[in-house]
């Protein structure tokens, strides 16, 4: 790419694929002697007055010079990046390095650079410069350059918004008749809020082109009924989509028009007009050519429900590399491949451009799933009345991201947040391409509506179809960390619906007090003993008796939602001998007033085979329309003409209710909550816990706290000792004398222990550190294995010191195997663990738990993301089930948890403020009634991982 004369070579990881403001995408990269006739072509789209404002002066063409130096750099002191679209330049930048007086400067002593912009005229208003400044300023960083100076004119507001919206820290002056600003280009808080904003904004958009089409084009439409592309033709004429609809077959005869009354095409160039979502249902081998097709015509997106890619092995994995570099280069993004398909069901669109062949009820859950099986299973589940959990809810968007080569889990949820007609989010996930961001969107996402997640492949390598950078965190912890952002996580797919339901249905309960009412004694001691497995505080269950009518009911509801004491209500009911249908509507219609009348509470039904009030408690709170209610008639390329069969349900309107074709019920009664029904007591309590857990965590999430300052660290001298350590080799775990000098600069102190390689060493050591002292063997295969007899405590003497030296050395081996210490006696106490580490793909993780068996053999530790709040500390001792024997558990004394929170608090301002340090483990820590002591530690030290998370906005690369 570059001469031999250039000091860098080529710095390929500078190039990226970005989301625009409007949804559209574009490739960064540096700009090279290759790109002369590229730029000349760029220049000559740009107007007179973007090139005056550019140049202060009238510059109708670039010159030999100007191309020369605007396409040679050296990838240090000058460099320049272009945003393109396809082979076409839409935008660039570049920085000079200057020095003292503004001259051209080379070294790393100058640190300041300056800047100037470029956008072509039809690409204003995309964010194309705000991409640019974003990976213009990564760059400079990267080169040493600490701030960027840029010179502009006053009437180019445009520009000057760009940098002045970026949120870095910056200064304007103006002099004969320029703006000049200066800023800094460390990231700041308001920085990286503004680059989160612009993400979402742009990645929401993107989502929304897909979801929200005006013209849908099916490629690989079958002339005769059947097949894949067909079906999915049918399913969106069928669903009623709102837009214009088009089929695409290339092998169409001659003079063929239509295909079931929608307009046909032997290619997608021919169709007049605009086309916004292309649906690519052709052989693999074909699939170049239709997304070339596509990009000719600007179609926005495509779903590619094609299958033979990652999913088939290497070679599928190079298609698939191909396919989302092809379609990315003409801006579009691609749900798929081996997509099950997409489902919007809002009024306005009405889009079922998938092989579901019904069109789920309209409602306010987003589903989104990586597996096609799976999606159809929870559509499913979530379309039946009878079986699972019945009563109707219904869907606000539907995806299935299949191999996830482009647009993914994360990508949605950004979409979803801003979503107005989603009130809860469901996902099932195999895999989680970029943990840290997703972690980040589901907190902001947690705090605003409820997001449910099931992951499969947990305990296993993930579907071949997803290339995703593998995590060595075990799966119990990536499940706290995403508890910790708020995330609902549950086990299995029922789990998932049973918990959208609820949230979609109820409201937050305020706590976890549990009224439990209804006719039988049997269900209501069941859900009792349910309700305090799953740590809620159950009131004993009112028998209402068997003979209990719909009054008494209505009453019993309405006095425990009344009650003060309760946060929540589960009603059980079981049939009552004759009265059938009508008995089960009494009792459905007394239970919904009674919930109406204070809709402030959550409540949930258990039955027993009744699928009548099952039924009964759905009938007037489904949000879809009426049977017969005609949906907006397509435009051109509308539907069949003639009767069909229901296309919510895909039943005649007088289908019987046999859970798979019912008919739709009637509207809701205004403001009326519709109230879930569940199988199983189990089921309606874990659902229910898990709402008590979401309200709680949306309760404290209002108040984070803050991470503390501490005056006593030292984190320039911690900087210091690292960066002479490292100096050493690429990643190595510290010594006994260099761990405990890290830690003591951010006040973690560590008691000595000094080396006893014989019983003479060991007696001098005692006498310098001063008895009582214990004497431990440090050995890989005993430390910290005080079960196993390796150490000796509160050795008052001497004499006693050397009869434990001989004990141990005569049990476990000679000094050279044992390799013992002696250290001074610790108050009595707690023994813990502390832990920290980074994770390539999760990030810092801080880990606390009991030490010995209750972490090592059952896994009871906590887990929090680093940096670490007041409260997250407060909340991690807490969280150990073994918490207990931390605050006096069977009448010990409580220790000192203040002193423990704040150990873990340094430990991870150490962690968040030195990425070099990715491990730290501090064990035991005895926490005492007053006071811990930490006596033992180490620290391993590594240049720190590549963040995905930080620096400017990228999409994930095209594995």
């Amino acid at each position: 790419m570059q001469t031999s004369s250039d000091r860098h070579e080529y710095p390929a990881h500078w190039e990226a694929d970005v989301v625009l403001r409007d949804g559209g995408t574009a490739r960064i990269r540096p700009i090279t002697v290759d790109d002369a006739e590229r730029l000349v072509s760029f220049y000559e789209q740009v107007s007179d007055e973007s090139k005056y404002y550019r140049f202060f002066a009238p510059y109708p063409r670039l010159s030999a010079k100007d191309v020369h130096r605007f396409t040679h750099h050296d990838f240090v002191d000058r460099v320049g990046l272009a945003a393109a679209v396809g082979d076409d330049f839409i935008g660039t930048v570049r920085y000079d390095r200057i020095g003292a007086g503004g001259r051209p400067a080379t070294g790393a002593e100058a640190d300041e650079a300056e800047v100037a912009f470029l956008v072509q005229d039809a690409h204003q208003g995309r964010g194309v410069a705000s991409a640019l400044l974003e990976h213009i300023a990564a760059v400079a960083r990267e080169r040493g350059i600490r701030r960027f100076a840029a010179e502009v004119l006053p009437a180019n507001t445009k520009m000057i918004k760009v940098f002045t919206d970026a949120g870095y820290r910056q200064k304007r002056s103006f002099e004969d008749g320029v703006v000049r600003l200066e800023f800094d280009l460390e990231p700041t808080d308001r920085s990286l809020a503004v680059q989160y904003a612009r993400e979402q904004r742009a990645e929401a958009r993107s989502v929304q082109r897909l979801l929200a089409p005006g013209a849908v084009a099916v490629i690989g439409t079958g002339r005769a009924p059947g097949g894949v592309g067909r079906s999915i033709l049918d399913n969106i004429r069928d669903g009623g989509f709102t837009g214009r609809l088009y089929a695409v077959n290339g092998a169409l005869p001659e003079g063929r028009k239509e295909l079931d009354g929608v307009p046909a095409f032997r290619s997608v160039r021919d169709i007049d007009g605009p086309v916004d979502l292309a649906v690519v249902a052709v052989p693999a081998e074909r699939v170049p050519e239709v997304v070339a097709e596509c990009g000719e015509h600007d179609v926005q997106g495509l779903v590619v429900i094609s299958a033979g890619y990652a999913e088939s092995g290497p070679e599928g994995r190079e298609r698939q590399r191909a396919l989302v570099r092809q379609a990315r280069s003409h801006g579009m993004r691609i749900i798929g491949p081996n997509s099950f398909g997409v489902i919007n069901t809002s009024p306005e669109v009405r889009l079922n451009a998938s092989l579901a062949p019904d069109m789920p009820r309209a409602g306010r859950i987003g589903l989104f799933a990586q597996s096609g099986a799976i999606g159809v299973a929870l559509l499913s589940r979530l379309h039946r009345r009878g079986g699972g959990v019945t009563g109707v809810t219904g869907l606000s968007t539907f995806v299935s991201s299949g191999n996830r080569a482009d647009v993914s889990g994360n990508d949605v949820l950004q979409y979803w947040y801003e979503d107005a007609d989603t009130d809860v989010a469901l996902m099932y996930l195999e895999s989680i391409g970029n943990p840290r961001k997703f972690t980040r969107l589901a907190r902001r996402t947690a705090a605003a509506k409820p997001l449910v997640v099931v992951q499969g492949a947990r305990h296993g390598a993930g579907p071949r179809g997803h290339a995703v950078r593998a995590t060595q965190l075990p799966h119990a912890t990536v499940s706290a960390l995403l508890r910790q952002a708020g995330v609902i996580r549950v086990d299995t797919i029922t789990e998932l619906v049973d918990a959208g339901l609820l949230l979609a249905r109820q409201p937050l309960p305020a706590g976890p007090r549990v009224a439990i009412l209804g006719n039988s004694e049997s269900l209501g001691l069941l859900t009792y003993d349910a309700c305090l497995a799953e740590g809620l505080r159950p009131h004993p269950p009112q028998d209402l008796t068997t003979a209990a009518s719909a009054a008494d009911f209505h009453a019993a509801l309405s006095r425990a939602l009344a009650d003060d004491s309760s946060d929540a209500v589960v009603v059980t009911a079981i049939p009552s001998v004759g009265e059938g249908s009508d008995g089960d509507a009494a009792l459905a219609e007394a239970l919904r007033s009674a919930a109406a009348e204070q809709p402030t509470k959550p409540v949930l039904v258990v039955h027993v085979e009744l699928g009548g009030l099952a039924e009964a408690l759905s009938a007037a709170t489904s949000t879809a329309p009426q049977p017969g209610a005609s949906g907006p008639a397509p435009k051109t390329g509308g539907t069949r003409t003639g009767e069909r069969a229901d296309p919510r349900t895909g039943a005649d309107e007088g289908a019987e209710a046999d859970g798979k074709g019912a008919p739709d019920p009637a509207p809701p009664p205004e403001g009326a909550h519709p109230i879930p029904a569940y199988p199983a007591a189990e089921r309606a309590v874990r659902a229910l816990a898990q709402a008590v857990a979401y309200g709680q965590w949306r309760r404290d999430a209002a108040d984070p706290g803050k991470v503390p300052e501490y005056e006593d660290i030292d984190e320039r001298g911690a900087a210091a000792l690292i960066k002479g350590l490292l100096a050493r080799g690429q990643g190595l775990t510290l010594t006994t004398d260099a761990t405990c000098e890290l830690l003591a600069a951010y006040g973690v102190h560590v008691h000595r222990a000094l080396p006893a390689p014989t019983p003479d060493a060991a007696a001098a050591a005692a006498r310098a550190l001063g008895y009582p002292v214990a004497l431990k063997a440090t050995a890989p295969h005993l430390r910290h294995r005080a079960d196993l007899g390796g150490v000796r405590l509160d050795l008052a003497d001497e004499e006693q010191l050397r009869r434990a030296y001989a004990e141990l050395t005569e049990l476990f081996g000679s000094p050279e195997e044992l390799r013992p210490v002696v250290q001074r006696m610790a108050p009595r106490g707690v023994d813990t663990v502390v832990r920290a580490v980074i994770d390539p793909a999760a990030g810092a993780v801080l880990s606390f738990g009991l030490a010995g068996a209750a972490s090592q053999l059952l896994g009871d530790m906590a887990h929090r993301l680093i940096p670490v709040t007041d409260r997250d500390a407060t909340s991690l001792v807490r969280s150990i089930r073994t918490a207990p024997l931390l605050f006096g558990w069977r009448g010990s004394a409580p220790v000192d948890t203040p002193a423990l929170e704040e150990l873990m608090l340094r430990v991870s301002r150490l962690v968040h403020d030195h990425p070099e340090v990715v491990a730290v483990t501090l064990e035991p820590v005895v926490v005492a009634p007053h006071g811990i002591s930490v006596l033992g530690a180490s620290v391993r030290l590594a240049p720190p991982p590549a963040r995905d998370d930080q620096g400017p906005r990228t999409l994930p690369p095209t594995y």
